[in-house]
């Protein structure tokens, strides 16, 4: 499955974004779909994930209460949405692809595909 994401862009913080990831192929529905983010200098880093049939998310601590998470399967797309966005949350955001099992949900291993990333900026 290929991936692409868009919707970053330069906000002020408190702002929102939603974030889209398009992947091509019959196959989206089969898949767990997660959100990643890579600052500059550091390691990229889990977001949220959501499984194939959408009843189940799961978040990072840092976004919990903020961000949304969401598919739709009949449009091979997977959201983030994005609120009371903080400079700390500027980063190249990657959506992924994967069927990790439950130890793996927050582990970049746990995903095969990835797309190409987004950028994310928010000043303060």
């Amino acid at each position: 499955v290929q991936l692409q994401a868009c919707g970053g862009g330069l906000v002020q913080a408190g702002a929102s974004l939603r974030l889209s990831c398009a992947a091509s192929g019959s196959t989206f529905s089969t898949y767990t779909m997660g959100w990643f983010r890579q600052a500059p200098g550091k390691e990229r880093e889990f977001v949220a994930t959501i499984r194939r049939g959408g009843g189940n998310t799961y978040y990072a601590d840092s976004v919990k209460g903020r961000f949304t998470i969401s598919r739709d399967n009949a449009k091979n797309t997977l959201y983030l949405q994005m609120n009371s966005l903080k400079p700390e949350d500027t980063a190249v955001y990657y959506c992924a692809a994967g069927t990790p099992p439950l130890s793996y949900i927050e582990k970049r291993q746990g995903y095969r595909y990835w797309g190409q990333g987004t950028q994310v900026t928010v000043s303060s």
